[in-house]
């Protein structure tokens, strides 16, 4: 099923009451609520005595596996990892909680599907004294999941067959002929036009897609780290969105790709959030804790992500940002990918 059309089920059953029916108190809520001076001691001697958790998410291995295994090696408690798509994370945990069956401590991943997540009750609430570090968008009103990283939506080229000086620094640009068979886009950042369009004003951002793709057409494909290899490879000279940190790897291993930016890079933070239901609380807390401190945040800003602590200094932090919050990926997901179809559904 499509990532989005699982949210939207998600949101229809919270509101008929299709979730799992919620008990009195979370045997979670006590302890993440704790905020005490022996807090992190507390934490501490009940992960041991749990010795292990179990973490769901969509994040490549080699990223978030660096912060698990010093998380492992600092607290001696074994994390067993289930990865999958964001979708089939998301998925896996509704069908789990309506069943009662109670497996994931914490679950690492997209914004949108964290969101739907804390509507479907499924996660608990963190008073973590490691918020206080963290900027403004990493916070949801509800507390139930919190941003751990950005993804930051950038423009790549390959250097091999665009040069620096006739980078575009206007859409408008992009209007120009020369650009003509050189352009891709992944085939589903809705949310990126959300971002984009909230920017520049959707009358202006219409006009001037519509022309883009007119004039020049737009190759589309699905998913970013095969767009961001695309353009590294020459397939995809110029892409209209990838993720900073991917072409940023791919650059620091030598492959011919930088990024840059039109107007402000569009953000949407993705994050972490523990289960209500976690049958390892202490170490699905302290987990949740380590991720956001300053140790677990500059391992993450060591894979290029950027991190939202402000403890931790990266390039993108001098970036102008715009940010899309995940519940507009929800609550206006028809809008916005019904526009994203009528622009750039043409060039597949």
């Amino acid at each position: 099923m499509n990532r989005f059309l699982i949210l939207a089920l998600a949101c229809v059953t919270a509101a008929c009451g299709g979730s799992a029916p919620a008990e009195e108190a979370s045997p979670v809520a006590e302890l993440a609520a704790y905020d005490g001076a022996d807090r992190l001691q507390k934490l501490i001697e009940g992960a041991k005595r749990e010795g292990e958790l179990t973490i769901y998410t969509s994040a490549q291995t080699t990223d978030l596996g660096p912060v698990i295994e010093a998380f492992e090696k600092k607290y001696g408690v074994k994390a067993s990892i289930w990865r999958a798509g964001s979708e089939a994370v998301l998925n896996r945990a509704l069908q789990e909680a309506r069943a009662g069956r109670h497996t994931v401590d914490v679950v690492e991943t997209n914004g949108p599907e964290l969101e739907s997540m804390s509507r479907e009750q499924i996660l608990q609430k963190i008073k973590s004294p490691q918020h206080a570090d963290l900027i403004a968008p990493a916070i949801r009103p509800h507390g139930e999941w919190v941003g751990t990283r950005l993804n930051v939506f950038v423009q790549a080229y390959n250097t091999k067959l665009v040069k620096k000086e006739e980078l575009p620094k206007t859409w408008e640009d992009l209007t120009d002929p020369k650009w003509k068979g050189r352009l891709g886009i992944e085939a589903e950042d809705s949310d990126w036009l959300a971002g984009i369009l909230g920017e520049i004003g959707e009358e202006r951002g219409k006009k001037v897609f519509q022309q883009i793709v007119k004039t020049n057409g737009i190759s589309n494909r699905k998913g970013h780290t095969l767009l961001t290899q695309l353009v590294a490879s020459g397939e995809v000279p110029l892409s209209l969105t990838v993720y900073n940190y991917k072409a940023e790897q791919l650059r620091r291993e030598g492959a011919p790709i930088d990024w840059f930016t039109i107007g402000n890079a569009i953000a949407r933070p993705n994050g972490v959030g523990v289960a209500r239901r976690a049958p390892h609380p202490h170490a699905a807390i302290l987990f949740y804790d380590f991720e956001l401190s300053p140790e677990g945040q500059q391992i993450i800003a060591d894979r290029e992500f950027v991190p939202t602590s402000t403890k931790i200094d990266t390039p993108l932090n001098k970036v102008p940002m715009t940010f899309v919050d995940a519940r507009v990926s929800i609550d206006e997901y028809d809008k916005w990918k019904n526009l994203y179809t009528d622009l750039f559904g043409a060039g597949r």
